[in-house]
């Protein structure tokens, strides 16, 4: 009896694994390699309902403080800036500089809804904080982006030479990689910032991405040996195409699933480690502005003025949180072996389907 049962459960779980992989093959039927990734993207909520978030925040952040790169400015639709000081705001409680945002209505007993002259408040001095927030924010993230992009090509320059050659390359390659792994990025971090953070958060961002590479070196190097192995690489061999041909042509376009994947978890990391380093006084510096300086510098102000402190760390948190449900949507479309969930009620439609057609043959 115990067997038989057996036996109906495994024919059962075959039967609905096999009506998962029909549902899933017949979405993707007819559909090119793209197609299908966006597809399997579009259908994880969470990766596009963070791509649209940190979407919306970019658009924010650099329209809202203008853009301002050496001699090139472009002015922003926010009416203050950093270098703006006002007469400070006297709160109800005494206290200074509180914001004016109000988002409950007369009717409800509030103030009504509206901005104010100053939303998020001002600082000690009188500087609008919703116009240093916006520098800060735009700091941080072009620093998470060159970061991301530096080490995103130095990784995968190091780790396609070192799996696809092999051998005494390999070995060479590794053990440097091996060497700074072993440093604390924290540190590393620290020396750059204290040498480099004076000249500009460009500059302390492209000097952080010549050493955050090595993890995504060694997982572009697992690739590359795994792929190399392939059939289609033996064929290309035969066809006498040459090893950069076989590199860029046939190896990284079947790696670059890994590679975004592992890039936009390096930038997540990005933006912490620029905190962190602001935080201690060794990354963006006065007069420039980025989250984790403004974090450091009204950490004390925390039980009279949290709003100081809370801002900037929401927008920490959400940056980083959106990056990393991005950093997952792209994992799970670019693998092939991810499968999506099917729901229960396609499984009773295709199960029906299917015992009608029996029925009928019979």
């Amino acid at each position: 009896m115990r067997t038989f049962k057996k036996k109906t459960s495994t024919l059962q779980s075959a039967e609905i694994d096999s009506a998962e992989n029909a549902i899933a093959n017949r979405e993707v039927q007819g559909l090119t390699q793209r197609q299908i990734v966006i597809r399997r993207f579009l259908n994880h909520r969470a990766a596009v309902t963070s791509l649209i978030i940190l979407t919306t925040l970019v658009l924010f952040v650099f329209t809202g403080s203008g853009f301002h790169v050496g001699p090139w400015q472009i002015p922003g639709w926010w009416k203050h800036n950093i270098d703006t000081l006002s007469d400070l705001i006297v709160c109800s409680e005494g206290r200074l500089g509180c914001p004016t945002l109000s988002v409950v209505p007369k009717w409800l007993g509030g103030d009504g809804i509206r901005l104010g002259e100053h939303p998020l408040g001002q600082d000690d001095i009188g500087h609008d904080y919703l116009a240093m927030v916006l520098r800060g924010a735009q700091r941080s993230l072009m620093v998470t982006f060159i970061i991301g992009t530096v080490a995103g090509i130095i990784g995968t320059v190091v780790g396609a030479i070192a799996g696809f050659f092999a051998g005494r390359i390999d070995n060479v390659l590794m053990r440097f990689v091996d060497f700074l792994i072993t440093i604390p990025s924290i540190i590393i971090g620290s020396v750059i910032g204290y040498h480099f953070g004076n000249l500009g958060a460009l500059f302390l961002a492209f000097y952080l991405g010549l050493f955050a590479w090595t993890g995504l070196s060694r997982l572009v190097r697992g690739e590359f040996l795994s792929l190399r192995e392939r059939e289609f690489v033996d064929a290309a061999r035969v066809a006498g195409a040459s090893n950069n041909r076989i590199i860029f042509k046939h190896i990284l376009p079947n790696a670059v699933g890994v590679i975004v994947v592992s890039v936009t978890l390096l930038m997540s990391g990005a933006i912490l480690l620029e905190t962190a380093l602001s935080y201690l006084g060794f990354g963006v510096i006065p007069p420039d502005v980025s989250l984790g300086l403004l974090i450091s510098t009204y950490q004390d102000a925390f039980t009279t003025r949290p709003y100081l402190f809370w801002w900037p760390g929401i927008t920490i948190i959400t940056i980083a949180l959106s990056i990393n449900f991005i950093g997952d949507g792209l994992r799970d479309a670019f693998d092939p072996r991810q499968r999506r969930k099917v729901t229960l009620k396609e499984r009773r439609v295709k199960l029906f389907n299917r015992l009608m057609r029996k029925s009928q043959n019979v």
